[in-house]
């Protein structure tokens, strides 16, 4: 039994991962806990650690089950193939992703970090960069603006907030007070 990889259709992963379970087949789809805005709030979901991949075991004896219904399950696109080879990956990487996946699940992907630059899409403010500090409650986020030469703390909507390049800023509220 070996591990291969499987290419799946645009954000239908969890779907072929499911169709496939139900078939028999073994199958594990690496997933990062993430925060995502949906519907202008705050969530905490499951993500997939590599996009349209996920990966297979399978055997190649006569008792093992068949490749052939992989091809037409939704949301599979193909078995990942290099020339003529297929894709395997080691045993030993399987464990490895899900030793950290384990390590990571309980703690989410931050959306913002303390430091990290974002531009305000809405309000009086639009189109002006501010510094990301903190979340205030559950659906807005205390930022720093540059207002009058001095740097002033905001309150603003989550949804209104979004990532600029790879930037971190030192300013800190704390440093104002």
């Amino acid at each position: 039994m070996n591990w291969y990889l499987l290419h799946t259709k645009p954000r239908q992963e969890k779907t072929a991962l499911m169709h496939l379970k139900q078939q028999g087949y073994v199958c594990y789809l690496p997933q990062l806990r993430t925060e995502r805005l949906r519907r202008r709030k705050l969530a905490v979901v499951d993500v997939p650690l590599f996009s349209r991949y996920l990966f297979i075991r399978l055997g190649q004896g006569e008792k093992d089950k068949s490749w052939g219904p992989i091809r037409s399950t939704v949301g599979v696109s193909q078995l990942v193939r290099f020339g003529e080879r297929l894709a395997h990956a080691d045993e030993s990487l399987i464990e490895m992703l899900k030793a950290r996946e384990d390590a990571f699940y309980s703690a989410p992907e931050r959306i913002f970090n303390p430091g990290d630059t974002v531009q305000i899409s809405e309000g009086p403010f639009s189109g002006l960069d501010a510094v990301y500090q903190m979340p205030d409650g559950e659906q807005r986020a205390l930022v720093l603006i540059e207002f009058l030469s001095k740097p002033v703390s905001l309150k603003l909507d989550l949804a209104n907030l979004h990532k600029v390049g790879g930037e971190t800023l030192s300013w800190s509220f704390m440093e104002l007070r």
